[in-house]
């Protein structure tokens, strides 16, 4: 039996919903971000709530989980590091001005790494402070990425660029057999796997310009690749979803694909046992792992908030909350969060980041 919960109080009147729209002032919305009762009746509890100094009419542009922190950017590029389990702020500074592009954000060691005015920029992870900043002298086309050694970074030229790590130095360029432009980049101490709007996934040597294995398919990949031990995960424009195998050093071959009937523009999400995909007209949809086969589809469905056991957290463009049941393939419930206004994908672990138009941000755990 499905169940509907709804607010027992007026707490979402006058307020926007995912789709945007003026914020409350202060002094006229409630304390809470979202009512702690009724999100007891929905077997969830607040762990905390932060309030960030944004400015008049500035937004969050991004939630990024990577390991114990939450990043958040603004829409005028003010960056926020937070303790993901407490809530604390951890440092505080503008990245860029208003206006500037910044692409990507993702961490090695004890650094930061996002590209700034298609600089390259580097972040002590624990102050903010800018340990290095690096024109490459390439327009830079995808978030890059290194292993201990090396740089890989994605260029309009339609080359991936590998580049030494501790001095930047140009190791050697490659380039997919199709001359395609590479859009997403992985990589580790063992292997490195790109994907290009020609359709390729490459895998090739991390150190050496070396081809080990390569899948095409018949159009551009949507998003980036996605490594679960020797199993590789994509999306294309194609209507897919796929999961090839890496079956020895320079062999892979297709366990399964998945026919979403929409044109695909981002990646699938992955978590132990399931893949998430999102198919713009079509919804959410919860895949089988091992087989692919379809657990459930949420016509409504945009994003993962995080799972918990066998449940599914989802947020919904109806602004809502629909937890899935991923034993049984149907939805339990759902919960108005109308006042949302962004959240984060948490693919490891319960708990759930949102935030509103205010600068507030809530971080919500299931309590069963």
């Amino acid at each position: 039996m499905q169940m509907v919960l709804r607010w027992k109080a007026l707490v979402v009147l006058a307020v926007c919903g995912l789709s945007g729209g003026p914020a409350l002032r202060a002094a006229e919305r409630p304390e809470r971000l979202l009512s702690p009762e009724l999100l007891d009746q929905a077997n969830l509890k607040v762990v905390w709530q932060q309030e960030l100094p944004v400015k008049k009419g500035e937004t969050f542009a991004a939630l990024t989980i990577l390991g114990n922190r939450l990043y958040v950017r603004s829409d005028r590029n003010y960056f926020w590091s937070l303790d993901r389990s407490k809530g604390d702020i951890v440092f505080s500074r503008s990245i860029a001005p208003e206006g500037i592009p910044v692409l990507g954000l993702a961490s090695y060691g004890n650094r930061l790494i996002t590209v700034v005015s298609n600089q390259l920029v580097e972040l002590d992870e624990g102050l903010g402070t800018e340990r290095r900043v690096s024109d490459l002298e390439l327009a830079i086309a995808a978030p890059p990425v290194r292993n201990s050694q090396f740089f890989y970074v994605s260029a309009a030229d339609r080359r991936l660029h590998v580049l030494r790590a501790k001095d930047l130095v140009q190791i050697f360029p490659v380039a997919a057999s199709s001359d395609s432009l590479v859009t997403s980049v992985m990589a580790d101490d063992s292997i490195v796997v790109f994907g290009t709007d020609g359709g390729n996934v490459v895998a090739m040597m991390p150190d050496t310009p070396k081809k080990l294995w390569q899948f095409d398919v018949p159009e551009a990949l949507a998003g980036p690749v996605v490594r679960d031990g020797n199993s590789f995960y994509f999306a294309s424009v194609d209507t897919n979803v796929y999961r090839v195998d890496q079956t020895g050093v320079t062999t892979a071959k297709l366990i399964w694909k998945h026919q979403t009937e929409a044109v695909l523009n981002c990646g699938p999400l992955l978590t132990r046992d399931f893949v998430y995909q999102y198919a713009s007209g079509r919804g959410f949809t919860a895949l089988a792992k091992a087989d692919g086969r379809v657990v459930w589809s949420l016509p409504e469905g945009l994003d993962l908030l995080a799972e918990a056991g066998n449940r599914a957290y989802v947020i919904t463009k109806v602004g809502t909350l629909a937890v899935m049941d991923n034993a049984r393939g149907r939805k339990l419930y759902w919960v108005n969060i109308a006042p949302v206004a962004g959240h984060a994908t948490n693919t490891t672990d319960s708990r759930i980041y949102l935030a509103d138009n205010t600068g507030r941000l809530v971080c919500l755990e299931p309590t069963l």
